[in-house]
């Protein structure tokens, strides 16, 4: 993999931050507070890919997919398998799930993340809340 390739990528990946889908301004909104005790960065280059949110310290991608990827299974099955031998674990959510059903989602990268930290919820939030 040449730098050249790389260089095409941050941009692109500049431009999807900038002009995130509906699905990925929610869930976004939820792992930026990280409550769940971990940073996720979004859209970010991985070797040759560009992803749709990566929690380093986990090792742990978030992919958000809609109707395209229905159509792109062999691309999406040759970057899972790359993304897994780079020690990455892949986790992936339909759109719709993230928008008509965020608390299933939560709770599903929570147990793939284990128990928030402990802390005490500041007045007026609910702990244990990605909101």
């Amino acid at each position: 993999m040449g730098g050249d390739f790389l260089s095409d990528l941050t941009p692109r990946s500049r431009e999807l931050r900038r002009s995130p889908t509906d699905a990925e301004r929610v869930l976004w909104r939820r792992l930026r507070l990280r409550q769940a005790g971990t940073k996720f960065r979004r859209q970010a280059v991985i070797g040759r890919y560009i992803v749709d949110f990566v929690c380093f310290e986990k090792k742990l991608i978030i992919e958000l997919d809609g109707g395209q990827h229905l159509k792109k299974r062999s691309y999406d099955s040759n970057r899972t398998a790359w993304l897994q031998g780079q020690g990455f674990k892949l986790i992936r959510f339909w759109n719709h799930e993230v928008l008509q059903n965020i608390t299933a989602v939560e709770k599903a990268l929570f147990a793939e993340l284990g128990p928030p930290p402990h802390s005490s919820p500041t007045r007026g939030e609910a702990a244990g809340s990605l909101q």
